[in-house]
């Protein structure tokens, strides 16, 4: 019996409804639609203390950001550009992964990892993109081939305007290639403890 992937979404920004979280809830929803449970810290929930080495103290929020990566399958991350990158709030959020290194699964070793960019022109979405995907891999995991960039000057992903089909379709393949390769991990997971 096989059981149904856990894709976990990371992202957005401290402005409640941003464009990356709006962008990140249409890809989660396309999960969900494939099969998967999925589950999201965005926003201010990210909003975690400056990730120290020397103190082994975290807060409720860090111990919750760890745990929902730990038991997830599948992970994608809606980083919004700032000034070319992802802002510190994100990056700080994936430094706690780091609370991850002892695990049976160490970091994000061998989890399928979405990637999503929105940013205010083209510059920003894929040069927030690529550092997006150095990080992930950074922390062992597999970045999906397909990474989406969201030119927020071009599209609008929210309000009293429809979302582009075009944007939803690349958003949709990013979730569906998170959802299949998790779903292949656990299937091949459940097969090989069905032999052994």
């Amino acid at each position: 019996m096989t059981r149904r992937p856990v894709v976990l979404g990371l992202g957005g920004s401290t402005r409640p409804g941003s464009s990356s979280e709006a962008a990140l809830d249409i890809a989660l929803e396309a999960a969900r639609t494939m099969g998967a449970m999925t589950r999201s810290i965005t926003g201010r929930d990210l909003m975690l203390p400056i990730y120290d080495t020397q103190s082994p103290e975290r807060t409720a929020g860090a111990i919750r950001l760890v745990e929902a990566v730990r038991e997830c399958d599948g992970l994608i991350i809606s980083a919004p550009g700032y000034h070319g990158s992802m802002p510190g709030m994100l990056k700080n959020a994936l430094d706690y992964l780091e609370d991850l290194r002892a695990d049976d699964r160490p970091y994000l070793d061998g989890l399928p990892v979405g990637c999503i960019a929105v940013a205010h022109g083209w510059q920003a979405t894929v040069s927030t993109l690529n550092g997006l995907r150095d990080c992930v891999h950074a922390l062992r995991g597999w970045p999906s081939p397909y990474g989406a960039t969201i030119n927020g000057s071009v599209v609008s992903l929210g309000g009293e305007h429809p979302v582009d089909p075009a944007v939803v379709d690349q958003l949709a393949l990013v979730a569906r290639q998170v959802t299949d390769m998790a779903g292949t991990t656990i299937n091949a997971g459940t097969a090989t403890q069905l032999a052994g």
